[in-house]
């Protein structure tokens, strides 16, 4: 992390939105703020990695969805569009009341896309990083997603290092000791009550139908060595998309965040493009 980064106001709150209680992180700064929404069972501590190689100046906003990291479990089952009512209130919330870029890791980016739908004047720009379309997308490995199942290696650093290869894929196949540093990260575990919830929200949701209406310029980032969402999921949002641009990366399901020295040029680029 450089100087500039090091000395970035960094404010966390645990603040009460919809009927539910939201932990997030506010790294200060200028132009417009980057949103980020994490994997499932993830943790925002989990995302450092890509933040440190994130320009400085910017505004990086990250939280915990309920029964993730440091937020209590929501009442009741809940799904994307409710989920993304409950971020567009945290935002103004924290006093971030125009344009944001809007960037989705995984199941975070079916929640990226979903407030892409509900909010078009407020998301600027969508990033979709190793995600696909929900319920109806081309599955990956039946013997990876079942090891998806429960929150166990959130729960279990060493073992989530043992199976960090089969089921990330990329750079951890080499290294999976990456997965285990990566998951330390996280000061508190999720619920697996929360887990549960997230599971059921990515059932019941696809934006198969939806993304043609999508009007915002769109980065998709895809790895062609991804056993949880194969690449064929970027090219068929690509098709779908009005305004989609794909950056194909030989890595994995989390070289977003293992590998963040070649992926966050990458977004700051697209970001800094003119409109």
């Amino acid at each position: 992390m450089t100087a500039a980064a090091s000395e970035s106001l960094t404010v966390e709150h645990l603040i009460p939105v919809l009927g539910q209680q939201i932990r997030v992180n506010v790294r200060e700064g200028t132009g417009i703020p980057l949103v980020l929404c994490n994997g499932i069972g993830a943790s925002l501590e989990v995302l450092d990695p890509l933040v440190a190689h994130l320009d400085p100046d910017t505004t990086v906003v990250r939280f915990d969805v309920p029964g993730s990291g440091g937020s209590p479990n929501s009442p009741l089952p809940y799904g994307f569009p409710y989920l993304a009512a409950v971020l567009g209130r945290l935002l103004k919330k924290v006093g971030l009341n125009g344009e944001v870029d809007v960037l989705g890791l995984s199941w975070g980016g079916a929640l990226a896309q979903q407030f892409a739908f509900q909010n078009p004047r407020r998301c600027r720009r969508l990033i979709l990083v190793s995600t696909g379309t929900g319920a109806i997308m081309v599955p990956g490995n039946p013997l990876v997603l079942a090891k998806m199942l429960t929150p166990r290696r959130f729960l279990d650093h060493n073992y989530a290092a043992t199976i960090a290869g089969d089921l990330y894929g990329g750079t951890v196949r080499n290294d999976a000791s990456l997965i285990k540093q990566l998951f330390d990260r996280q000061l508190m575990a999720g619920s697996r009550v929360g887990y549960l919830h997230q599971l059921l929200a990515g059932a019941v949701w696809t934006s198969l139908f939806a993304l043609p209406l999508v009007r915002q310029r769109t980065l998709i980032i895809a790895g062609h060595d991804d056993p949880v969402v194969p690449v064929a999921n970027a090219k068929i949002m690509a098709r779908l998309l009005p305004h989609a641009t794909v950056y194909m990366h030989a890595g994995g399901h989390v070289d977003l965040i293992t590998n963040a020295a070649e992926l966050a040029p990458v977004i700051e680029s697209f970001r800094d493009q003119p409109d």
